[in-house]
């Protein structure tokens, strides 16, 4: 996903896709064909799987509930199966819809297997409906036509199925580098860093979850009038850990996995299917336990699957030097506050847990264009307070008031839509992407593009203006050189200025920053800290916690201090340092 698509190599594989009917017999053309339909699923299940981490054993439903959808359609109300496709893909997404909205809010080990309890009963369904033919299946359901032209051969589909492949996998890779594609890559963050930058995980899950049902839809849809029969059992939980070996052994991060390992599974079965009868009577069963074995194998010694292997040998090219991007009109911008005035007021801010009291009756004011220090020893309750003015924490009593608008009971998400961006304590970044795309991310809530324009490329504008602007704060935080890079190759303490990047690319009016010092070096501290002033200078009003108190001296306007969760005292940092009471429970006995 770090690099540009190599057309050439994308040339090669079709023209030898485009040759191979021209070399392989009957047999070898339908197992083409069905390597291209188990794809499409496995492709939508490695963005859902591999890319964003959701686990799912219940994508073969999706593709029996397109199949049945459209032989119902086709065979018992007479309709065209182009018809049949579209009430396929309609029937196929509201199930999806209704099933995600049920599911995905499940954490852990409960989606997966919520995943198994819905496969099993949507199979179960299709066997208990009269007019679906129960155990019995639909037959004779008519085959494509292309105008006058039958496809009812496996050569005259075979074009048809692969142009659908090959459109599909285009797709992905467009979605998978837009704004919705670094959403859904930065899943695997958690939702706290996704509503840092104004998103919904949620949301960004769902419409994935949809998309990779529709892939199944137009799967089983090619299915049902290749095969012209369906019946229940090739579209069970049995089918879906299939598909999911298939994902594993292509590689379960890799869009180009899912071909690979379509066609690695399905060729491997084709063999032992061949080659099992002639060591046992029971080859079906021993065909079971040889998979178990190579799924366990594959856990164990090669979790990156054949384009593990295949990135060891080849190497994505750069995308090109920014230069291009020097006539991109900028991403709109938010008005400053005006310098001096009132932007953020908490008043009185209580949080218990359970018993504990965290925060304690604090409040305080931050005014437009300041860098106001938050410190305390630890367990002081500086972090609770960052979430609390951030929206992470729902507050026990008081209230957050920012450039006029009471916060206090307001979402993460929609508080950074306000203009509040914030940094974490322990890093969020996402390590396989680069630089440029984890700014980029910040951008997200000043963009609208979603998976539809970004799939089809109707977002090429915006996204110049995301890259123009991911260029920008990069050279603003000193890492413009490195743009290319991946993100978990940066030490821990470039990594935090890289978070402030990405918080740049918000626009924020408040920047929040939870110790951005830690792990620098001295000369990394003088930057960051020129670089902070600069901000200041630019009208960014800063909020920081820190524990380098001599970076701190030196940096903000004034002080905050917090003890035992209440607000200690406030100031300047001369009078701070001065204050007998800082002394005794931070500073020690300072001079």
């Amino acid at each position: 996903m770090n690099g540009r698509l190599d057309y050439r190599l994308i040339g090669g594989v079709s023209v030898v896709i485009a040759a191979l009917p021209a070399v392989l017999g009957t047999f070898g053309v339908s197992l083409m064909n069905d390597i291209g339909i188990s794809a499409l699923v496995v492709l939508g299940l490695v963005m859902l799987t591999g890319i964003s981490g959701a686990t799912s054993f219940g994508q073969a439903a999706f593709v029996g509930i397109a199949a049945y959808a459209s032989g119902w359609l086709t065979t018992a109300h007479g309709f065209s199966p182009w018809i049949g496709l579209l009430f396929a893909m309609a029937i196929t997404g509201a199930a999806a819809l209704a099933i995600g909205m049920l599911t995905l809010r499940l954490g852990g080990h409960y989606l997966p297997l919520s995943t198994i309890a819905w496969g099993l009963s949507i199979n179960l369904l299709f066997g208990n409906i009269e007019a679906l033919g129960r155990h019995t299946g639909l037959a004779n359901i008519p085959p494509l036509y292309l105008g006058p032209w039958s496809l009812m051969d496996p050569r005259a589909i075979y074009y048809l199925i692969w142009l659908i492949v090959g459109l599909a996998c285009l797709f992905s890779h467009n979605l998978m580098t837009s704004r919705s594609g670094r959403a859904i890559r930065s899943l695997r963050g958690g939702s706290m860093l996704l509503a840092s930058v104004g998103a919904d995980a949620y949301r960004v899950r769902l419409s994935l979850f949809v998309t990779a049902a529709l892939l199944a839809a137009v799967a089983g849809w090619l299915y049902a009038h290749t095969n012209r029969f369906i019946s229940p059992s090739p579209f069970d939980v049995r089918a879906s850990i299939e598909y999911l070996l298939m994902a594993i052994s292509g590689g379960v991060g890799h869009l180009a996995g899912a071909l690979l390992g379509s066609g690695l599974v399905l060729t491997l079965k084709n063999v032992l299917q061949d080659v099992l009868p002639f060591f046992s009577k029971n080859g079906g069963q021993f065909e079971t336990i040889a998979f178990s074995v190579i799924f366990i194998l594959l856990l164990h010694r090669a979790r990156g699957g054949a384009m593990g292997f295949i990135s060891r040998w080849f190497t994505l090219r750069p995308p090109p030097a920014p230069g291009f991007l020097t006539d991109v009109s900028p991403l709109p911008r938010r008005p400053l506050p005006a310098r001096g005035s009132e932007i953020l007021r908490v008043e009185n801010a209580v949080k218990h847990f359970g018993g504990l009291v965290a925060v304690n009756d604090v409040s305080f004011s931050v005014n437009s264009g300041e860098i106001i220090g938050l410190i305390g020893p630890n367990g002081a309750g500086k972090s609770t307070m960052f979430n609390l003015l951030t929206g992470v924490l729902q507050m026990s009593a008081g209230a957050v008031h920012f450039c006029g608008r009471d916060i206090s009971s307001l979402p993460q998400r929609t508080i950074a839509r306000l203009g509040i961006a914030r940094t974490f304590q322990h890093v969020k970044l996402r390590p396989n992407m680069s630089l440029l795309d984890n700014v980029a991310l910040g951008t997200h809530l000043r963009t609208g593009a979603g998976v539809l324009r970004g799939g089809l490329r109707l977002n090429r504008q915006e996204e110049r203006q995301i890259a123009a602007e991911a260029y920008r704060q990069l050279e603003r935080i000193g890492l413009a050189d490195k743009a290319h890079k991946l993100a978990g190759s940066l030490p821990l303490g470039t990594q935090r200025v890289l978070e402030i990047g990405r918080a740049l690319a918000a626009d924020p009016s408040l920047l929040v920053l939870d110790e951005p010092a830690a792990g620098l070096r001295q000369k990394e501290k003088q930057a960051l800290g020129d670089m902070l002033r600069r901000l200041r200078d630019d009208g960014v009003t800063i909020l920081i916690v820190e524990h380098d108190m001599d970076f701190v001296m030196k940096l903000v306007d004034r002080l905050v201090v917090m003890n035992f969760g209440s607000k200690l005292v406030e100031g300047s940092p001369f009078a701070v340092r001065a204050d007998e009471r800082v002394q005794a429970a931070y500073l020690g006995s300072v001079a």
